[in-house]
């Protein structure tokens, strides 16, 4: 469970401690980066199982779509990808105001958000989209907000952008998941 003030949250994973859910909360620091390395280490063993770190898309919802991001930014392996769903950023005033340097300088970036999120405001999303536009390649970074949509998902939410941006992969991928988190890899060239 995660707590905030009074109110206990039950999600599939917490990956850290939520402060609070403004963007001018304190953040945990220690737990984002601890988390990021765990999925690093994840990233390093599929790496060692022969499916190369260019052809691992990294994503996930909520804390999963945070941590995908911040993970896909600072690490040095290349990806193909993240797929962020009801998400933002997290330690967004840690990354520089310009490009960031690295292997992921381009990314692909697919990022998804309902209008109607009372846990992870629809602000959040599109706080988090203007800022990784200036981290990375604008051209690869999708935004999509769906009308109605709470902090979950529906049936075609995400599900018809997620084809769009998958259709050249071939679908004979191997996959990793973990709660809200999910490494996808293909050993064959994209």
């Amino acid at each position: 469970p995660s707590y905030l003030g009074h109110a206990l949250f039950l999600d599939a994973a917490r990956w850290f401690d939520i402060i609070g859910l403004s963007p001018d909360s304190q953040e945990d620091e220690q737990g984002i980066k601890q988390a990021a390395e765990n999925i690093k280490a994840l990233i390093e063993q599929e790496v060692k199982n022969g499916i190369p770190s260019h052809r691992i898309i990294l994503g996930g919802f909520s804390q999963g779509g945070a941590l995908s991001l911040y993970t896909a930014l600072t690490t040095q392996q290349k990806l193909a990808g993240v797929i962020a769903l009801s998400c933002w950023l997290p330690l967004r005033s840690s990354f520089p105001q310009g490009p960031i340097g690295g292997v992921n300088k381009d990314i692909s970036i697919l990022q998804c958000h309902g209008d109607s999120d009372p846990l992870v405001p629809h602000m959040f999303g599109s706080l988090t989209v203007e800022k990784l536009k200036t981290l990375v390649n604008p051209c690869n970074v999708s935004f999509s907000t769906y009308d109605g949509m709470m902090h979950g998902s529906c049936n075609q939410a995400g599900a018809l952008d997620l084809l769009k941006e998958l259709k050249n992969i071939p679908m004979t991928l191997e996959l990793l998941q973990v709660c809200s988190f999910v490494i996808i890899g293909n050993r064959e060239p994209l």
